[in-house]
């Protein structure tokens, strides 16, 4: 170890001291000083995101022997990843101090998961990506149970514990078979190694296994049971952090793994992504059609969307990788607006998950209902919001990579979403207002400014999303 290597894991070190230092205050402090946990969260980050950005300063390097990378590409996942997690904490702060669930707990554990996504994208080792994914997921568990009197959280941390364990297992053994083909966890090294293998086929067969693990991150179909119950059954506020920061972790996990490890096998892991792709397309368009759980329609939609982003990995170029990248982007900054909408509307006895809960928002609260519109129409790719770009630039890469029928399947899939979040704006606009559901006023000013910025922002990076682009196509390309 030397201070090179110090060096660039200084974001990781600091948080993780950071952590330890939160938890001896949340365990120590008085009531009184419970609210300095919100302040103290997003400190942290703040030093984070500059220590990130510091880290970037000195240039891509590797550390402990190439198992950690510090480049363009986790530079970039990292800084978003931030700044997911801090509007998570801005978002659900209301929330958490109306429902008094454990807000100390809540923001330890969401930055343990940082701390595992920040792990993982940087990971240049078998062994590092199976401990940020732990990381990460171990923390997710214990969020969505954060509700501990909730049989419906309950039940679904249940659900995506016994699931995310059966992944977990199916990632590593396919690890494993590729440690037998190769006899290296660096994934360098078995990018390097494969072409030569003996044992080609183990680890051909291992990839099958892996692809697994990487689906189940992605809630992509047929792993995506987990999905719709842990939207649904988690509190508001945890469901928000499950639909965004994750999402660039599992497209972290998938560029280590696919592009730097196992890009010789890429005649074999690009079929096996479109048959996902087209699988997570037709089943989260069709079933978000009949949903009446807003959560849950956002749910299977979510599993739409990652049908998307696996359709730029399926091209195999850097530009498709790009794409997927702000892919991966653009989903967070669209979910985050639209749960944090959702956060905006619950209050105390009323959790604003059914479609029916925004009949005549706009007569209720005209500018609430305006930011979900923005959220409704960039999800469904409306142009020219931020998710018109995203969907047309992944459709491009698939094109360029002579997929043109998995770019068919893809248009498709988006007129087809077109009729369940357009329902939600005729809901909103269109619809008289419950008699029981009065004039809405958020009294929390930091939700409202933070959350008018991540909807508009929507709009701004559809205008101008060139620079973003260009940042994405930097951290692929190095």
């Amino acid at each position: 170890m030397s201070w090179n290597d110090l060096i660039n894991v200084l974001p990781e070190l600091y948080l993780t001291g950071s952590i330890c230092v939160l938890l001896l205050f949340d365990a120590f402090a008085g009531a009184r000083y419970r609210n300095a946990m919100h302040w103290l969260s997003m400190l942290v980050l703040i030093v984070t995101a500059l220590l990130v950005v510091a880290a970037q300063r000195v240039g891509p390097a590797t550390a402990f022997s190439g198992m950690y990378i510090n480049d363009a590409l986790a530079g970039l996942l990292k800084l978003f990843s931030i700044l997911a997690v801090a509007l998570v904490f801005v978002f659900a702060s209301p929330y958490l101090r109306m429902r008094k669930l454990a807000a100390g707990e809540f923001h330890t554990l969401a930055l343990f998961a940082l701390l595992g996504i920040m792990m993982l994208v940087s990971a240049g080792n078998l062994v590092m990506i199976y401990l940020g994914l732990e990381m990460l997921t171990l923390s997710s568990y214990a969020l969505v149970a954060l509700d501990r009197d909730s049989p419906r959280a309950t039940e679904a941390a249940m659900k995506y514990f016994v699931l995310g364990a059966m992944a977990s297992g199916l990632l590593l053994y396919g690890m494993s078979m590729i440690y037998g083909a190769t006899g290296t966890l660096s994934l360098a090294g078995i990018g390097a190694t494969l072409p030569m293998s003996p044992h080609y086929m183990l680890a051909v067969f291992g990839v099958v296994f892996v692809l697994a693990g990487i689906a189940f991150k992605f809630g992509a179909a047929p792993f995506h049971m987990w999905l719709p119950d842990v939207y649904e059954g988690s509190p508001t506020a945890v469901t928000l952090f499950v639909a965004s920061a994750p999402k660039l972790a599992a497209v972290g996990m998938a560029l280590r793994l696919l592009d730097l490890g196992l890009h010789p096998l890429f005649p074999y892991w690009q079929d096996m992504l479109a048959v996902l792709a087209v699988a997570s397309l037709a089943i989260g368009s069709l079933v978000a059609i009949v949903q009446s759980n807003l959560k849950r329609m956002l749910a299977y939609s979510t599993i739409g969307h990652m049908g998307y982003l696996l359709i730029g990995l399926c091209a195999g170029t850097s530009f498709g990788a790009a794409a997927s990248v702000f892919y991966a982007i653009a989903y967070v900054l669209m979910s985050t607006a639209a749960f944090g909408v959702i956060l905006a509307l619950a209050r105390t006895g009323f959790e604003a998950d059914q479609i029916e809960d925004l009949r005549g928002l706009n007569q209720r609260s005209p500018w609430l209902a305006g930011l979900m519109a923005l959220a409704m129409f960039s999800l469904a790719g409306v142009p020219p919001l931020f998710g018109f770009w995203a969907k047309l630039l992944v459709l491009q890469a698939a094109i360029q990579a002579n997929l043109l029928w998995l770019a068919i399947v893809g248009a498709v899939a988006a007129i087809i979403s077109l009729f369940y979040y357009l329902r939600v704006v005729k809901v909103m606009y269109f619809d008289s207002p419950a008699e029981d559901r009065t004039l809405i006023a958020t009294s929390d000013a930091s939700l409202r400014w933070v959350l008018s910025l991540n909807a508009l922002a929507l709009l701004a990076l559809g205008v101008f999303q060139g620079p973003l682009l260009d940042w994405c196509l930097r951290g692929i390309t190095g």
